[in-house]
């Protein structure tokens, strides 16, 4: 189920003022050239493709939006999300979809703060470091965040929906 929020744009700018209001152990990084992939985001911080992490917005029959976070190495399950959300099948979201409910353009989706609360799934191989670094609210900034964070603000389920 989607529930709506206050309706403002939501960029790097909001995302920085919500860490501070949080006051969690977060930083937003910001780059001249796009990190809007993975290996954008490691080959900018020569980091491995695994401490960085997805946000991945996936829709079950129902239309009902699951936000799934994963290693930048790791691929979502489609059968283990359906099996954990009790949903038939599992589609990724569309360009507009994710827009439309996150608030964020594709490549730039943090793990946290989204126009609409959705139920999150993290998968338990990105608890394995301290920081991870996703996206940072625009197609030019990155956040590196602690997972435990992400659970604590989304209510995130830590589950295994990689493969």
């Amino acid at each position: 189920m989607v529930h709506k929020t206050v309706s403002k744009q939501y960029n790097d700018r909001v995302l920085q003022d919500y860490i501070k209001e949080k006051g969690i152990d977060a930083e937003i990084l910001y780059f001249k050239e796009h990190t809007m992939t993975v290996d954008a985001a490691a080959e900018k911080l020569k980091v491995p493709k695994d401490c960085i992490i997805k946000s991945i917005l996936v829709l079950n029959e129902k239309g009902e939006p699951f936000l799934i976070i994963l290693n930048g190495d790791r691929k979502v399950s489609f059968q283990k999300v359906a099996n954990a959300t009790g949903s038939e099948y599992i589609r990724l979201a569309k360009a507009r979809e994710v827009k439309e409910i996150l608030g964020y353009e594709v490549g730039s989706v943090p793990p946290i703060l989204h126009k609409n609360s959705v139920k999150t799934f993290v998968d338990e191989r990105v608890l394995k470091y301290d920081f991870v670094i996703g996206g940072g609210g625009s197609t030019h900034s990155l956040l590196k965040i602690r997972p435990k964070d992400i659970i604590n603000l989304t209510k995130a389920y830590v589950f295994d929906v990689s493969e």
